[in-house]
């Protein structure tokens, strides 16, 4: 786990992710994980991070009864989890307790339009998104900083209205707050500085805007303050999987040449972004409390399952197909989005952004990573150093 953990599990650290992906520590992760599948059999195994004992699942059905058995007695409330999100969202969904737990995943799904495959704004918001690809591609180059900088303009957009389009304080103090989440009770937390952060989100709320999220949370007080703060988080993880995407379809013609010929649905482009998170998960770790004794161990006990491992068990190869031939239905392991009772309520809202978005930048130019990704993929594939070359 130490390289999940190093990377940063709440906001990533662009120069350690650089720096263990050149050692080789995501693949050397694997290789001891699978190493302790061969010593410990398909039952979990124990390992000591620091002064914490963790249950790591090795087998599938672990882990999809882990995700399938939340809140009890597998609670997401982790003791880590609580202390690294309460330093910018004390109130977030995800490390609820049960008795407030009910009434934020309702407001959420009903925000997020979780249960429908197109959410009710999606025409305003494929009208951000073809506006900010515009801009992003007024460079002949569309490399990390300059995909970054577009991104959360779009992402402030469809979240919180036009009006906040420019507002990069309110991302950077966000990140801020984020990068001490990395520490969890390690770090002090910064009340002044996320009461900022919380009042410049509010100003933003209180316009609800027409065509954004926000806009439909008018009259609801408190809960979206408390909420907002994940789905900014959550968008984060978006837009890598959004670059990695990219540089993935741009590597095989033939997979391009489909897309060419997609429907409005964009099945095949959708597969590829659920590809790209199967290869490199967003959330390599997913961390359960238990709230009773288990067979793992006494109440209180920590289970992390870690993502990777069961992903790549699907193969080392670019495999969009996956996704749309039932194979990776049969497979109750792959978590891009995780599931059971706390999966992620985001994910169609997710997949119809970053899919509208690499439709429209493929259709205004070809893009030509800098370097392609044929064959086997690597453990881990660098966000921060992808590069796409503007030729049209």
């Amino acid at each position: 786990m130490f390289p999940l953990v190093a990377s940063g599990l709440v906001v990533r650290r662009p120069r350690t992710v650089g720096l263990l992906t050149k050692a080789g520590a995501y693949q050397a992760m694997l290789n001891e994980l699978r190493r302790m599948r061969v010593r410990y059999g398909p039952g979990p195994a124990s390992v000591r991070l620091g002064k914490r004992r963790f249950v790591i699942p090795l087998s599938a059905e672990d882990a999809a009864l882990v995700l399938a058995e939340t809140p009890v007695p597998f609670s997401p409330a982790n003791r880590e989890k609580v202390a690294a999100l309460r330093h910018f969202q004390p109130h977030g969904l995800l490390i609820s307790p049960a008795a407030a737990r009910r009434d934020r995943r309702r407001f959420t799904e009903h925000v997020l339009d979780t249960p429908l495959p197109m959410h009710r704004l999606s025409a305003p918001f494929a009208a951000a998104v073809s506006a900010e690809a515009e801009a992003m591609l007024e460079h002949d180059r569309l490399d990390w900083p300059t995909f970054a900088d577009g991104w959360w303009r779009l992402v402030r957009r469809i979240t919180l209205g036009k009006g906040a389009r420019d507002d990069v304080e309110l991302i950077d103090l966000l990140h801020t707050l984020r990068a001490d989440g990395n520490w969890s009770y390690l770090h002090p937390r910064r009340q002044r500085r996320r009461q900022r952060f919380a009042e410049r989100l509010e100003s933003h709320l209180d316009r609800a805007e027409p065509g954004s999220l926000a806009g439909l949370t008018a009259a609801q007080g408190s809960q979206a303050v408390d909420q907002f703060p994940q789905w900014l988080f959550a968008f984060d993880a978006a837009g890598m999987a959004v670059m990695r995407t990219l540089t993935l379809v741009t590597s095989h013609p033939e997979i391009l040449a489909r897309l060419r010929d997609e429907t409005d649905q964009r099945p095949v482009l959708r597969a590829c972004v659920l590809e790209s998170l199967r290869l490199w998960p967003t959330t390599p770790a997913i961390l359960r409390d238990t709230t009773e004794a288990t067979d793992w161990g006494p109440p209180g006990t920590t289970v992390a399952v870690i993502t990777p491992l069961f992903h790549r068990d699907s193969g080392d190869r670019f495999d969009p197909d996956l996704w749309l031939d039932g194979r990776a239905a049969l497979n109750p392991a792959l978590l891009p989005f995780s599931t059971g009772p706390a999966g992620c309520p985001g994910r169609n809202l997710v997949l119809f952004i970053t899919s509208t978005l690499i439709h429209a930048l493929l259709s205004r130019a070809d893009l030509t990573p800098k370097k392609p990704l044929t064959g086997p993929m690597p453990a881990n594939l660098n966000p921060f150093k992808l590069t796409l070359t503007k030729t049209k």
